[in-house]
């Protein structure tokens, strides 16, 4: 591809490109040429912003001949996930914004209803696209309109139960809708070729629909026996052209493919077809493509070139700033791997994420003993919960927002019964880039309200390493601690963590007047306020809280007596942390003695997306913003600023 003289590709056929309509009368060759444009594009912006890269580069081809081929926006085209959206964001009017994707103010890294309406859904967790583009397939026919809903569903998220559950109700319930099945990885396709290409044309074709459904309505007809009989054999027919449906079809969805996903050949008669048949049946059409596609280095590393920060195109080279201190996820991985070499009964199980978790490492040590059960959370749950039936100790690794998918497992399969799963959550609070689809703000209140439940937060990844011996040492009832992404403090790590006293917070500082309760890594924060405040001679106590649940309710009444204002502090929503303390202190009557009280938890709304330290300063997590807290509560005017 040609450049320009300041080395940006040129993009003769994407600059004319406003929307989909501007290409909708390209040739074949030109589609071709649109792509390669639209993937160096791609490139380009994520090394600049970060983000998914891989994903996307698979679905280039894909996403141009869908947009080529259906009438969008009219036509519905819901992308699952949303990590592969970034060339339908270029094609659909977001070029311009493509470097602002994922910053403060910029573009969504997912798909986004308020965005564009090219997305008519918003994605972020997996497996949801089929449902949705279902609900809308049934309020299209009762409204008697006329439109395509097409649904981009990738290997991976067809394999949680929620894409099942929605196949299984298309196929009954009869709406009209095609389903597009991403493939690039699963190895559940024959090899892709002239052949396979042939037969998949041939049956998204009109004669081959008619001639199907002439034999089956003939079917109908016979005597019962023959008419099994026919049915067997039309169906081993099928299986001998298209190798692969017979799931599909006994859903009730029309099976067409393999296809390769990379080929406009293949792929615009099969897409034509479809979208002009006048079956009414469901239509899944099964595409074949390659993740990291049209970039070698991403091709050569798929997993590494899934979620990346800024990077060298020329070279691949991931820019990446040298840590200060190790990630927690990291941390949680190596006090894993030490509790398990010195107990067999500890066993690991994660929800298709091993190296996102910091599992990879133990799966590595101990492959028996590691369980990766895809994108199935409520299974993994259920899963830890029967291993601890045989007497096994599971940790269950699994990102704070993707736990809330597994609630009622954890409920009732889990607390419900007593059994002593390990929940071990990682990002928690904000999370940057990824925003709130995948913030973890809300573990703690809906864990909070579970009985018998031990839950942690470390302060410092010394203190996770802690709360993970703790877990191992816990077989008497449920535990789950909670880390955020990112890196550590900095602080000495043992071999191997201690366990610690249930329910017994420590105190860091003695002050007086104003007692500051940490939980979690906001613990930092609160240091530096506390140093601010004793520059204004209001020295205050500062406690870890370390635990959540059960609380250090003697030290919390004691802060109570013995100081005039009591800041908790925490990375999670209203109904956690500082809601028990307060419902502890009212409980107790410690509030009538005129206790100023004020709790700093995540405001109830969304935080967008935008660097962490930038999140938490808007919303008053951080040192200026407990210091104003505490001058608000003892009357003081001054801002916080006004310290220095």
């Amino acid at each position: 591809m040609t450049r320009t003289p300041s080395g940006k590709p040129k993009s003769p056929l994407l600059d004319r490109v406003s929307g989909p309509q501007d290409f909708r009368d390209f040739s074949t060759e030109e589609l071709e040429q649109l792509s390669d444009e639209v993937r160096q594009e791609m490139i380009q912006s994520v090394a600049f912003t970060g983000g998914h890269l891989g994903a996307g580069l698979g679905v280039v081809e894909l996403t141009v001949a869908l947009h080529a081929v259906f009438d969008t926006p009219r036509d519905k085209l819901i992308w699952d996930v949303g990590h592969q959206a970034y060339p339908h964001k270029i094609l659909t009017g977001r070029r311009d914004r493509m470097r602002t994707l994922r910053q403060g103010g910029g573009l969504s890294g997912f798909t986004r209803r308020s965005e564009s309406e090219y997305d008519p859904f918003g994605a972020g967790h997996s497996s949801t696209s089929i449902s949705a583009g279902l609900g809308m397939a049934v309020g299209r026919d009762l409204k008697g309109e006329n439109f395509d809903v097409i649904a981009v569903i990738g290997d991976g998220a067809m394999s949680a139960g929620q894409a099942y559950e929605a196949l299984n109700n298309a196929g009954a319930i009869g709406s009209r809708m095609i389903v597009v099945l991403n493939d690039n990885d699963m190895s559940i396709a024959p090899p892709v070729g002239a052949m396979s290409a042939y037969l998949s044309r041939l049956l998204s074709s009109p004669s081959y629909h008619s001639i199907r459904h002439l034999a089956k309505d003939l079917a109908h007809l016979l005597p019962p026996p023959l008419e099994r009989a026919a049915k067997r054999a039309e169906e081993y027919a099928r299986g001998m052209v298209s190798g692969g449906g017979t799931l599909f079809e006994e859903m009730g969805f029309y099976y067409v493919g393999p296809i390769d996903g990379h080929n406009f050949e293949h792929l615009l008669p099969v897409l034509k077809n479809v979208r002009d048949s006048d079956d009414p049946n469901a239509v899944l059409i099964h595409v074949v493509t390659k993740k990291g596609r049209g970039y070698p280095p991403a091709e050569a590393a798929a997993d590494k070139y899934h979620g990346v920060g800024r990077f060298d195109v020329v070279t691949g080279q991931l820019d990446k700033p040298k840590a200060n201190a190790p990630a927690y996820t990291a941390v949680f991985g190596k006090a894993l791997l030490a509790e398990a070499e010195h107990d067999d009964r500890v066993v690991a199980v994660t929800a298709a994420m091993p190296a996102g978790t910091g599992l990879d490492k133990f799966g590595s040590r101990f492959p028996a003993r590691c369980f990766d059960v895809g994108i199935a959370e409520q299974h993994a749950v259920t899963f830890a919960a029967g291993l601890a039936c045989e007497g096994f100790k599971p940790f269950c690794a699994i990102y704070s927002t993707f736990l809330q998918r597994a609630y009622d497992q954890v409920q009732h399969d889990v607390v419900l019964q007593r059994l002593p799963v390990r929940l071990a959550i990682d990002r928690a609070g904000l999370v940057g880039a990824d925003g709130a689809t995948h913030a973890g703000s809300y573990d703690m209140a809906f864990l909070g309200c579970l009985p018998d439940i031990v839950i942690m937060c470390p302060a410092d990844e010394a203190e996770l390493m802690h709360m993970v011996a703790t877990a191992a040492d816990i077989d008497d009832r449920p535990s789950a601690f909670r880390y955020p992404r990112g890196e550590g403090v900095g602080v000495e790590l043992p071999d191997r963590g201690s366990v610690l006293s249930i329910g017994k917070a420590r105190i860091l500082r003695e002050g007086n007047r104003v007692a500051i309760l940490s939980l979690g890594t906001r613990l930092a924060e609160s240091l530096k306020a506390a140093d601010e405040l004793a520059a204004r001679n209001l020295a205050p106590t500062v406690v870890d809280a370390r635990f959540m649940k059960p609380l250090d309710e003697d030290l919390i009444l004691r802060l109570a007596r013995e100081h005039e204002v009591l800041i908790t502090v925490e990375e999670g929503s209203v109904g956690g942390f500082g809601s028990h303390v307060l419902h502890l202190l009212a409980s107790r009557g410690a509030l009538d003695r005129g206790l100023k009280v004020r709790p700093l938890a995540l405001p109830d709304y969304f935080v967008e997306h935008d660097t962490p330290g930038i999140q938490y300063e808007k919303i008053g997590l951080n040192a200026s913003g407990i210091v104003a807290s505490v001058l608000a509560a003892i009357g003081e005017t001054r801002s916080a600023h006004a310290l220095a």
